[in-house]
């Protein structure tokens, strides 16, 4: 592989510049800085800046910049969209891409379903965004030329990006973006962040020390703000009332949600609540979310 030609054509796509590593040509120089840049980070150090990299060095970008704020707050809606049609939700801070202050999917980064069928959805993906906050994950997002249907802010806040008659690009395969929805949480993952979370009135995240995913144990990471795990209940229990997705996960032997990859998800045998690392061998978000008990206190809401 031409790792210059490589390196040109991501930042031609993405937007990244050779200054953002220290230097001024796309050349072998280049490659070094970046493999320096990614051992220091504990990433491949493989020397080309790809979706991986790149979505780390626009996180650390964007940390001197502060929380983004709207001038005014984002109009709330109670509905989520589905082909067109209105499903309760029972959260308070949900927007609408049509709303003020609103996110929305970049037009040509998902499959376009209007006017067809209404789309058969089996399964509802989850990931976290290694971003500092759903803005900065959506414009990530756009530039990769990928999407997902929903994004979780650090407050709590959900804002839908597209109506989930379309199929965004948010996993990968075809095959599992075509019968899924997704919603990236806002994460950015690596302690070193917390003091930007603190700085910015969000508070301290909880770190977390003994995930496992595909039968190695993580070095411990941030994990989610209670009010982000109550914000993707209820965005659960709504799509659930949308889409008939049942209140189910993939489990181990003992009961336990699953922390491998499981096939039977992407390959149409099973239809529920599902984190990526369950679709993708290569994918470890969302480590320790523990599904099966988040659906085991939905079921019991609803009794």
């Amino acid at each position: 592989m031409d790792k210059n030609f490589y390196n040109e054509a991501s930042a031609k796509k993405l937007g990244w510049e050779p200054s953002w590593f220290g230097e001024k040509y796309f050349d072998d120089k280049l490659v070094r800085a970046i493999k320096k840049w990614q051992r220091i980070r504990h990433l491949k150090a493989d020397g080309l800046c790809g979706p991986m990299t790149f979505r780390r060095l626009w996180t650390e970008r964007q940390e001197p910049v502060g929380d983004f704020c709207f001038d005014e707050p984002p109009s709330p809606s109670k509905y989520l969209v589905y082909n067109g049609d209105l499903y309760p939700i029972k959260w308070d801070k949900f927007v609408l891409w049509s709303s003020d202050g609103g996110l929305q999917a970049k037009r040509g980064n998902y499959y376009d379903y209007s006017a067809r069928p209404k789309r058969n959805i089996r399964y509802f993906v989850n990931h976290w965004d290694v971003c500092l906050n759903s803005t900065a994950c959506q414009g990530v997002l756009d530039k990769r030329g990928i999407s997902v249907h929903f994004l979780i802010d650090n407050d709590g806040t959900i804002y839908q990006t597209m109506d989930m008659q379309h199929a965004a690009w948010h996993a990968g395969s075809g095959r599992t973006n075509r019968a899924s929805v997704g919603v990236e949480i806002s994460n950015a993952y690596y302690p070193k962040y917390q003091d930007w979370y603190t700085k910015a009135g969000h508070g301290q995240r909880p770190i977390i020390d003994d995930a496992w995913v595909h039968g190695t144990q993580l070095a411990p990471f941030m994990g989610f703000y209670p009010k982000q795990i109550a914000a993707l209940k209820a965005l659960w229990e709504a799509v659930h009332g949308a889409t008939g997705i049942p209140y189910e996960a993939p489990e181990n032997q003992f009961g336990k949600i699953s922390t491998k990859y499981v096939q039977d998800v992407p390959y149409g045998k099973f239809s529920g609540f599902v984190s990526h690392y369950h679709v993708s061998k290569t994918k470890i978000d969302c480590a320790g979310l523990n599904i099966v008990s988040l659906l085991e206190e939905l079921k019991e809401e609803e009794e």
